[in-house]
């Protein structure tokens, strides 16, 4: 069925409403006003119901007019946002940007980038994947992600290239009641390893054979970083964790740092990279973000 009406008369109908007149809505438009009344009057034609009450000053909208102004302005936005979308679309700009963030990078840093990046990228969907060590590069390899955050010391598998961010404070800690927080100073490996430590492993097999970190020959392995929270907060073992995730558990002594030999004065550090394929760079959206996620703003 043939569209009875045209983009520019409903433009024009949600201008003169906007504007309180056909004539204050001409000067907006750059028109005369009888070409805005015509193409009111053509719309109220093809429509079948008057948009507004002329027997004033001032045409007033009617409550037809009231009712489909909603529908009017929800289709020069439609129009607007296709428009937004194709020109994106012609400069290269992704259709979806899909990122992988690994499970230590602050969350609160990825939603702030995320409200700038809706405001920048209106028309390009995010979709996130949270994975842990060398399981946060295999949605990269295999194409399904523009980029990733890697968190430690994972190396990098060949053709993928690699951009340092900011690096993760991280903390060893423990319950309070745990038998390792009641030792004071530095505690030696030795009694490290009669407790259980526990470790975050990935769902991936990429990083097997080789382990950071483990100082228990007793360890539980969790694929989710809130589990070991949980876990370390019930007393069930010891671990290392960012501090952004622990912060207010040690000032309110739900949690206590312990000191490590691998501890070092200045506190552990989880250095971060925005990793991607070589062969193919994250698009327009995709560097944005990584630059975001750069200067932590």
């Amino acid at each position: 069925m043939r569209d009875r009406f045209t983009l520019d008369q409903i433009r024009t109908f949600v201008a003169a409403a906007e504007e309180g007149s056909f004539s204050a809505a001409a000067r907006q438009m750059g028109r005369a006003q009888s070409a805005v009344s015509d193409l009111v009057r053509r719309l109220e034609a093809e429509l079948g119901v008057i948009l507004f009450d002329r027997s004033g000053r001032s045409p007033k909208l009617t409550a037809e007019g009231e009712s489909l102004l909603k529908d009017a302005r929800a289709i020069g936005g439609a129009v607007d946002f296709l428009s937004f979308h194709a020109h994106g679309l012609s400069e290269g700009l992704e259709p979806e940007l899909c990122a992988v963030i690994d499970v230590y990078f602050p969350f609160s840093a990825i939603t702030e980038a995320a409200k700038h990046f809706r405001q920048r990228f209106p028309a390009t969907p995010l979709r996130l994947y949270v994975e842990v060590l060398g399981a946060a590069t295999e949605p990269v390899l295999d194409g399904r992600a523009s980029f990733a955050v890697v968190g430690g010391p994972t190396p990098l598998p060949p053709g993928l290239g690699g951009e340092p961010l900011a690096g993760v404070a991280v903390v060893i800690v423990a319950a309070p009641d745990h038998p390792l927080a009641q030792c004071k100073g530095i505690i030696p490996r030795s009694e490290l390893a009669k407790h259980v430590q526990l470790v975050l492993t990935e769902r991936s097999t990429r990083s097997a054979g080789r382990e950071v970190g483990v100082a228990s020959p007793t360890s539980w392995r969790l694929a989710d970083l809130y589990a070991k929270h949980a876990f370390l907060l019930n007393g069930l073992g010891w671990g290392s964790m960012p501090l952004h995730a622990v912060e207010r558990d040690l000032a309110e002594g739900r949690l206590v740092r312990l000191i490590t030999p691998e501890t070092p004065e200045s506190g552990l550090v989880a250095q971060m990279t925005a990793v991607y394929r070589t062969a193919s760079p994250p698009g327009p959206a995709g560097r944005w973000l990584i630059e975001r996620l750069k200067s932590g703003r």
